[in-house]
């Protein structure tokens, strides 16, 4: 074992990612998923795992049939188990009226799903890298995703496993030039017909400015989980007495709120409730929420949002309507609310 994969084993034991068993490794033929199967056929004794392979074809791309020969060499050089699959991506799209890559996405984890079942595998191994952690963050920033736009990437997530979310995408092909090992490369992840192609090459720019800018955001993440995590504790505690959910309205004791207080509040609650939550949003709504907790008495209105009082006056109750209505602002705080 190289100290590359004696500092894989450590992040994966340190992290807990709690995997042992049977485990269905996805591969491309791509380098993230070649060094996945690869790192992961090296430490599987010291991790206990037992691997199958699992490769799907999205009918998308002429080399796809080589794509698969490769897999399968991989797969016969080291005794493994593999399960392929076509899958139909382009009549999937049209027929659920979704773009390509969400409907090869949610093919993919349907087959993968029902793949992991069959040979009794606890989790499915994929090669996300720190590199998508970063360009997740950036797409999620720039749809004004707010602080939940630093936690997009947990190493274990449901079935998902990512084993490599702390490792750099240029170490992993380090590492397989060290090892002689070939991977196939997909011409499409640098053509600019998904948001996430055109950060690529932004962010290859930010990198070399700020080379750690990664492991940074990463460490950000970290601290962000933590930090959210005591606040939804709070907020948590708060439910039933001061805020509540129920007939699809969110209900709130009347008295002093502050705003970070009603921010974190309404996050919790349109989380929960499937309503829009952009930061953007619960800041504007925030403080025309908190003054009318206090001193508002008559039902009022901000954007698509509905604040009706109780007759007793102790409680409030907060509706959303997606259907704009003559009396909404489009959710503007600048014009005003409607008493």
């Amino acid at each position: 074992m190289n100290r590359f994969e004696s500092d894989l084993l450590a992040q994966i034991q340190r992290r807990g990612d709690g995997v042992h068993g049977r485990v269905l490794v996805a591969c491309s033929g791509g380098g993230d998923s070649v060094a996945l199967l690869a790192l992961l056929w090296t430490l599987r004794k010291s991790l206990s795992l037992e691997l199958s392979v699992a490769h799907a074809d999205h009918g998308l791309r002429p080399e796809a049939p080589e794509d698969a020969e490769f897999v399968r060499g991989l797969c016969r050089a080291m005794d493994l188990d593999l399960a392929e699959a076509s899958l139909g991506v382009r009549a999937h799209a049209e027929a659920s009226g979704q773009g390509l890559e969400m409907a090869a996405r949610e093919l993919r984890w349907d087959w993968l799903r029902q793949e992991a079942d069959q040979c009794g595998a606890s989790a499915v191994a994929t090669g996300h890298t720190l590199d998508d952690h970063t360009e997740t963050v950036f797409l999620r920033l720039a749809r004004g995703g707010g602080l939940g736009s630093l936690r997009p990437l947990a190493p274990r997530q449901g079935l998902r496993w990512s084993p490599l979310a702390e490792t750099r995408r240029a170490d992993l092909r380090a590492y397989l030039a060290s090892r002689n090992l070939p991977w196939r490369e997909d011409a499409t992840n640098a053509e600019p017909f998904t948001a996430r192609n055109r950060w690529r090459p932004i962010l290859a720019s930010l990198r070399k400015e700020a080379p750690e800018l990664d492991r940074h955001l990463f460490e950000t993440h970290l601290q962000a989980e933590e930090a959210a995590g005591l606040a939804h504790a709070l907020i948590a505690g708060w439910e039933g007495s001061r805020w509540s959910i129920a007939d699809g309205a969110v209900t709130f004791k009347r008295g002093p709120w502050t705003e970070p207080e009603l921010r974190w509040t309404l996050e919790t609650a349109f989380r929960r409730l499937g309503w829009p939550r952009e930061a953007a949003l619960l800041r504007g709504l925030a403080p025309w929420l908190a003054a009318r907790l206090e001193k508002g008495r008559k039902p009022s209105s901000w954007g698509n949002f509905r604040l009706d009082t109780e007759p007793d006056g102790g409680f409030v109750h907060l509706r959303f309507s997606c259907l704009p209505g003559p009396s909404t602002l489009e959710g503007h705080p600048g014009e005003g609310p409607k008493e």
